[in-house]
């Protein structure tokens, strides 16, 4: 069994925000693969169903970001879920807009839902997927939370959407190939509309 989850902010007035692409890719994988999130148990939406040829679970925590490991841990719990078979898919400021990055381990990076997850499974080493959403500037506290607050801009949207579907196209090779085979596919990889690489995104989770 698998565990595939996505992070995000419950309600309909984050369900556009750059918090919650987490919970777009999770949608995206739903709708290919005939997985309705009909289930509420454990804090969470989730549907247990077939993908890429793998039993899994598809899930989104009910909670607010910050308290997502909630969520994450009941579930791994209750289906004995062992955390190589966990992938844990949320936003990253640090990427930019269109850019897909898995990593087997590593620290929060100062993501909030990440560290609930982290600190409720009390290891580092679980596989994760972000997506970039960008950075504005100035940089600072009440800055950063306003960005992931916001919606993307116009000029942005065709560039998520595309990282959507490659993100779920990374699970599916996550989950029939395994991870080493899905970043050497999709860590290079940049959608038609991603800008530049972001400079120092590569190491900044792994320093926290």
């Amino acid at each position: 069994m698998f565990l595939i989850v996505g992070l995000g902010n419950p309600g309909i007035k984050y369900a556009l925000t750059r918090h919650n692409v987490g919970f777009w890719v999770i949608d995206e994988l739903a709708a290919r693969h005939g997985c309705p999130l009909e289930k509420v148990k454990f804090q969470a939406y989730y549907a247990v169903g077939h993908v890429a040829g793998n039993r899994a679970i598809l899930a989104k925590p009910l909670t607010y970001m910050n308290r997502s490991g909630i969520a994450v841990g009941e579930l791994v719990r209750y289906y004995d879920v062992s955390l190589e078979r966990l992938l844990v898919i949320y936003d990253d400021m640090d990427l930019p807009v269109g850019r897909l990055r898995l990593r087997p381990g590593g620290g929060s990076g100062g993501h909030r839902g990440m560290a609930s997850v982290l600190s409720r499974l009390g290891m580092t080493e679980i596989p994760r997927l972000r997506l970039g959403i960008g950075r504005q500037s100035p940089a600072g506290e009440d800055r950063a939370v306003e960005h992931v607050l916001s919606r993307f801009f116009p000029d942005e949207e065709a560039a998520v959407h595309q990282a959507v579907a490659l993100a779920a196209d990374a699970v599916e090779v996550f989950l029939s190939r395994g991870l080493e085979e899905a970043m050497n596919r999709f860590n290079a990889k940049t959608t038609p509309e991603t800008p530049g690489e972001a400079p120092a995104a590569e190491d900044r989770e792994n320093r926290d």
